[in-house]
């Protein structure tokens, strides 16, 4: 098994202690939404009940075109949720599928 590059165990380091959260994929795009991050991720977990095990912002087709994407533990099976970004809408709400993205 290999061991993580020292460059990302001080990344890993610096955002545990300096209080900040850590980025999410499609950070950049979050000017364009109307919803924030935390709202959605709100959204994502009343939907589907769970831990968050990883989050984006993407343009993807459906509603808007730009949305949020969670993957969510529950019960030993991961689900994407989805959440518009503009309208807070839940437009999916699946167990992942074998190709993960």
């Amino acid at each position: 098994m290999r061991s993580a590059p020292s460059y990302l165990l001080s990344f890993a380091a610096v955002a545990m202690f300096s209080g900040g959260a850590i980025a999410y994929s499609g950070e950049n795009l979050a000017s364009q939404a109307k919803i924030t991050m935390e709202q959605a991720t709100a959204i994502a977990q009343h939907a589907r009940p769970g831990k968050v095990t990883d989050k984006e912002l993407e343009h993807e087709g459906g509603g808007s075109g730009l949305r949020y994407s969670f993957d969510v533990l529950a019960k030993g099976v991961t689900y994407e949720v989805g959440v518009d970004a503009v309208t807070g809408k839940v437009l999916e709400n699946d167990r992942e599928g074998k190709n993960a993205d």
